[in-house]
């Protein structure tokens, strides 16, 4: 895969949102490449059971607030699956979600403007429901962003565990 790197002289703010998107999108898949799907599936840094694929499996989740900007059916990429006990067998078909969910979100919200706002559900605790608030594609595309950042980190910590391998 071709690393990403977002322009630092953006035209507007959605092309910079978007180019900050697809970087760690990109980033993402590059901790995944080149392994089996057994070094995938590998908790590689005890005590946590996170793995490389359950962060994809996540992030196909993840992608979802996009997906609320259109009319299709909601995505359930593992039907019947507990999302964060991934299977080696089942990694090509993880990434190939991954990269559906993500070719969906770019459609659901190609035509959209930033400033538009729909109701959707809010984390507020995990003692508490969640909140549906007015929510603007812009502060999706931030979420996202954050979301994606915060969760490559931890990618880049597996992956250096399970092969030596660093960067961004």
């Amino acid at each position: 895969m071709r690393r990403i790197i977002p322009s630092t002289l953006p035209a507007s703010e959605r092309e910079s949102l978007e180019s900050w998107l697809n970087y760690h999108r990109a980033t993402l898949l590059l901790k995944c490449e080149g392994l089996s799907g057994a070094q995938l599936a590998t908790a590689s840094c005890p005590p946590s059971d996170l793995t490389l694929i359950g962060l994809v499996r996540h992030l196909i989740g993840v992608e979802n607030w996009f997906h609320r900007f259109d009319d299709e059916a909601p995505l359930d990429p593992y039907p019947g699956e507990d999302g964060f006990v991934p299977e080696p067998h089942h990694v090509t078909r993880d990434l190939r979600s991954y990269r559906n969910a993500v070719e969906r979100s770019r459609r659901a919200v190609a035509r959209r403007s930033l400033e538009e706002v729909i109701d959707l559900p809010h984390w507020v605790g995990d003692d508490r429901p969640k909140e549906i608030r007015p929510t603007s594609l812009r502060w999706v595309y931030q979420h996202m962003i954050e979301e994606y950042a915060r969760h490559n980190g931890h990618a880049d910590l597996i992956r250096e565990r399970i092969d030596g391998m660093v960067g961004d």
